[in-house]
């Protein structure tokens, strides 16, 4: 498959948390696998293995939904109040191009005082959330209250290697999900792989607490994103884009999962990042590692640069390699395996 083009197609897709419909479609198509929804709205992709039953379960989980906004209030002229659904930062705000989901897709921008009205003093100043509007140019009559908003930034190449745009936070994540399914599709594991496109990370893990419920995996992989390398940013808080993905260690990450992801890395040559994390991941991994009686859970990230931004960016070979990175680490699972999972 090629990366761009994915990238391309699930960052436009509009999926604020709590309104992932349209990406229930995400897995469709893929030949060799079972797909089914939940009543959250996770989409579950079920490859089957080869090994005898019981099969081992792995789950592979990215979250789907996005940060937006949600509207509060319509105002005559078409103005629109809103609340932030998810962390978006304040500070991005103004000026922005957004696209309001309402009976009916309504392009708007969010407005702002042009900096020679501002009171003296306060042209620096971040504007706070309760102050902004939606400007629709009176075009807001199928909008209602609690309809929501998404960054309507489009998605820009950076040179062959990089690309930005909205949703990459988690929406890379779902696309190595896809390409580790296509890297599976040539491969004969012995365990069963659920790929899971979970709904409501960003409000709080939601989707991946119910998924885990529901799958009750013997192995839990989340994919996320981490922070990329960009100027004015010590080295020891984020990773280089282009130098693979990230593996994480750390209290929410069972070290044998952790070994395992790197011996497969460094056996296979797929270039990789330690990320080092003494409590909560803040990502699916948390939620599965404490669903039930516990799951042994891992993490691997894709390095993100401006992350909650309208303009997040990635070097897509990242992406590329923690799909090849999941798919061998797969191929490594079976009952021997679970086996050394063990404490005792």
């Amino acid at each position: 498959m090629e990366m761009a083009e994915v990238l391309k197609t699930l960052s436009k897709i509009p999926g604020v948390s709590g309104h992932e419909d349209k990406l229930a479609a995400v897995f469709q198509g893929v030949p060799g696998v079972e797909v089914r929804t939940d009543v959250m709205g996770s989409v579950i992709a079920i490859r089957r293995g080869t090994g005898p039953e019981p099969r081992p379960r792995i789950m592979l989980a990215a979250h789907c939904d996005e940060i937006g906004l949600m509207v509060t209030k319509v105002e005559e002229g078409g103005f629109l109040r809103f609340v932030p659904v998810g962390g978006v930062d304040p500070r991005v705000l103004p000026g922005q191009a957004v696209m309001v989901h309402g009976k009916r897709a309504i392009p708007g921008v969010v407005g702002f005082t042009p900096p020679h009205l501002v009171d003296p003093g306060k042209e620096k100043e971040t504007v706070p959330m309760h102050e902004l509007y939606i400007d629709t140019g009176n075009e807001a009559g199928d909008i209602q209250v609690g309809d929501v908003c998404t960054f309507d930034s489009g998605f820009t190449r950076l040179g062959p290697k990089r690309a930005a745009g909205k949703a990459m936070d988690d929406r890379a994540g779902v696309a190595v999900l896809l390409g580790c399914l296509e890297e599976l599709g040539h491969m004969r594991h012995q365990a069963d792989v659920y790929l899971a496109a979970t709904v409501q990370e960003e409000v709080g893990f939601r989707g991946a607490i119910t998924c885990t419920y529901d799958i009750i995996p013997d192995i839990g992989v989340a994919v996320d994103v981490t922070h990329g390398a960009m100027p004015g940013l010590p080295e020891y808080d984020t990773h280089e884009l282009g130098k693979g993905p990230t593996i994480t260690l750390g209290g929410n990450i069972h070290p044998v999962i952790h070994k395992a992801l790197v011996e497969v890395a460094e056996a296979e040559g797929i270039p990789y990042q330690l990320e080092a994390m003494p409590g909560s991941t803040g990502t699916d991994a948390w939620a599965m590692q404490v669903c039930r009686a516990g799951v042994p859970s891992g993490l691997v990230s894709v390095p993100l640069r401006y992350m909650h931004t309208p303009v997040e960016t990635l070097e897509l070979k990242d992406a590329e390699l923690a799909a090849r990175l999941l798919a061998r680490f797969a191929l490594r699972v079976d009952r021997v395996f679970l086996e050394g999972l063990s404490w005792n």
